[in-house]
């Protein structure tokens, strides 16, 4: 049975803005999070930054993987292995809607390894290697409009 983290972040609340420094339009800093509930025997983490709102695909803003089994993640922080965003930068990709509000998913993942990829991969290596690992998920979201 997978445990549900609890995520939250001191910078928005769960389906409110995300501030400016956290998006393109600012400094493009990773946000601080805080996850409760990481189960026993939690060997590493994995983040995973999606834009729910563009049609047809899932936009990766960021994949992140082998970050200590933490429970603050202060705000630009890359204590992992980052791999490809949706340009091919191994970096944070902060909210960057060209129209409109944009939601962005902010999903955590407990592992019970450390996922042995290279550090090009993408989000679907990454998909792939957590499988029959997760321990924990949990998820923050916020929404950002230009």
């Amino acid at each position: 049975m997978i445990a549900k983290l609890t995520v939250t972040s001191p910078a928005f609340k769960d389906g409110e803005q995300i501030p400016k420094k956290y998006s393109q339009y600012g400094e493009n800093y990773s946000p601080p999070l805080d996850i409760a509930g990481i189960p026993e025997g939690t060997i590493s983490l994995t983040f995973i930054v999606t834009d729910l709102d563009v049609p047809l695909l899932k936009v990766t803003h960021w994949v992140m993987w082998n970050i200590p089994a933490v429970n603050h993640f202060t705000e630009n922080n890359s204590i992992g292995t980052e791999g490809k965003n949706r340009r091919g930068k191994k970096a944070y990709m902060g909210p960057h809607p060209f129209f409109g509000t944009h939601r962005y998913l902010f999903e955590i993942y407990a592992l019970d390894t450390a996922l042995p990829l290279h550090s090009d991969a993408k989000r679907k290596e990454v998909e792939e290697a957590m499988q029959n690992h997760i321990l924990g998920k949990g998820e923050v979201t916020g929404k950002y409009h230009k």
